[in-house]
């Protein structure tokens, strides 16, 4: 990719304050994109990045927050849903309002934000949106029922997006990353009774061996919302370690 390939276009990042978010964001800016990041701290974020404050689950923030973004960036040509949070536990470890909470960051959060830019994306001639899912989405993994759940909403939700968007020449995509080094994981493992151990276990269930990092991913996002990938969508790209995937034998 060129510096300039994104020279003129317009993005909005949520939860684009830090980790994959705050990634994506100066890789796209870098590429020559205008960004605003929408997150509920936006703040000290590196220019050229704008901060918008903004809260996924009250749809009047959303909206407010998006025109914002429209107006300082005279448009919006690519959306990059972020924003989400995480959830441990088995079918029977979380109460219902933990569920609740969960599906309204991670799946309503992404509908509210998406349903708000579809009027600026319409009107632009290289529209498009990444969703981050996760290989929860796709893969059982232990003690994540709740997470994998909203995750595989979300991998069914870009599907049918982008089935519903395509005529209006807006791709929907999303990125599955596996499990990605970010202060969220960082604050998981603080909380671990043995965190060097739980460190290990996070990096040895990757046949990488070691974790995803968040500029990986953006750039998987990067890619995704690139016009170069004009006949791109529907897609879900795994950046995962082999995650998914791969069978390997253990290390001798």
């Amino acid at each position: 990719m060129s510096a300039a390939e994104f020279a003129g276009l317009k993005a909005v990042v949520t939860g684009g304050a830090s980790g994959i978010g705050l990634a994506a964001a100066r890789l796209l800016a870098s590429r020559g994109a205008r960004v605003a990041c929408l997150d509920l701290t936006p703040d000290d974020l590196p220019e050229p990045l704008v901060g918008i404050r903004a809260d996924v689950v009250d749809d009047a923030s959303v909206r407010a927050a998006v025109e914002e973004a429209a107006r300082l960036l005279d448009g919006i040509d690519v959306l990059v849903n972020n924003a989400g949070i995480g959830a441990q536990g088995t079918i029977e470890e979380n109460p219902d309002e933990e569920w609740q909470r969960v599906f309204d960051v991670n799946v309503f959060g992404m509908v509210r934000v998406t349903r708000a830019a579809l009027a600026h994306l319409r009107r632009s001639g290289s529209a498009a949106v990444v969703n981050i899912c996760s290989v929860a989405a796709t893969a059982g993994l232990p003690e994540r029922a709740l997470y994998s759940a909203t995750k595989g909403a979300v991998l069914a939700l870009t599907r049918a997006t982008a089935a519903d968007l395509v005529h209006f020449g807006i791709r929907v995509n999303c990125v599955n990353p596996g499990t990605v080094d970010t202060p969220w994981i960082g604050r998981l493992l603080d909380r671990a009774a043995d965190p060097e151990a739980e460190r290990a276990a996070l990096c040895a269930r990757q046949p990488t061996g070691r974790l995803v990092f968040a500029d990986e991913v953006a750039a998987a996002v990067v890619h995704l919302a690139s016009p170069s990938s004009g006949s791109t969508t529907g897609t879900a790209l795994a950046v995962d370690g082999g995650m998914e995937g791969l069978r390997i034998r253990p290390r001798v």
